[in-house]
């Protein structure tokens, strides 16, 4: 039986992101890249935010979470953590797309407005684009609160690269609607829907 066009549309973009996070880690020293920073639209389509950095977290984030928190803790030379961090993500970290959630996650800091406009208005879309493939992901949007294992996993994970980062800071998660979600490729710079 074929799976639902939502759900096959959902386990191709998974698999996407594991590609170009990937590709992040080994090649460009695990900078954030476009197909990474999707534009951040309101429902309407007007853009809010040009690149919007999203995080991918397992299904089950407990094992790498206290993988970074360890790490975080014990190594006090950012450079090394980052070497540390590196070669985690580098290895075998997205190797398996199914073992990550849909929900992608953003860090904002204490105070943002965005952060406020979003979670106020409880819907977005996120536009992803890289490497002529692009997906337009209407989303549902909440605040992470603490204790939350998601917000755990997003916070240890960008401690990572940024220890000093405080607890304070807003999580946001974005839960895509699939079944309204599209996946366009583009072929000599035009477009064509896929689905």
């Amino acid at each position: 039986m074929k799976p639902p066009a939502g759900q096959s549309l959902r386990d191709e973009f998974l698999a996407w992101q594991c590609r170009i996070r990937q590709i992040a880690m080994r090649q460009d020293g695990g900078r954030p890249s476009p197909g990474m920073r999707p534009r951040l639209l309101d429902q309407a389509g007007r853009d809010l935010v040009p690149a919007l950095t999203v995080l991918m977290i397992p299904r089950d984030p407990s094992e790498s979470t206290a993988f970074f928190r360890f790490q975080v803790m014990k190594h006090a030379d950012p450079r090394e953590l980052y070497e540390r961090a590196l070669g985690f993500l580098q290895a075998d970290y997205f190797q398996q797309p199914a073992s990550f959630s849909d929900q992608l996650l953003a860090i904002l800091p204490e105070g943002s407005k965005v952060a406020a406009a979003l979670v106020a208005d409880g819907r977005c879309i996120l536009a992803f684009e890289q490497f002529s493939q692009a997906y337009r992901l209407p989303c549902a949007v909440s605040a992470l609160q603490p204790g939350d294992a998601a917000r755990d996993a997003a916070i240890w994970h960008n401690r990572l690269f940024n220890p000093a980062l405080p607890e304070t800071v807003h999580v946001v998660a974005f839960k895509p609607d699939w079944a309204s979600a599209r996946a366009d490729k583009s072929h000599d710079g035009r477009k064509t829907l896929s689905l």
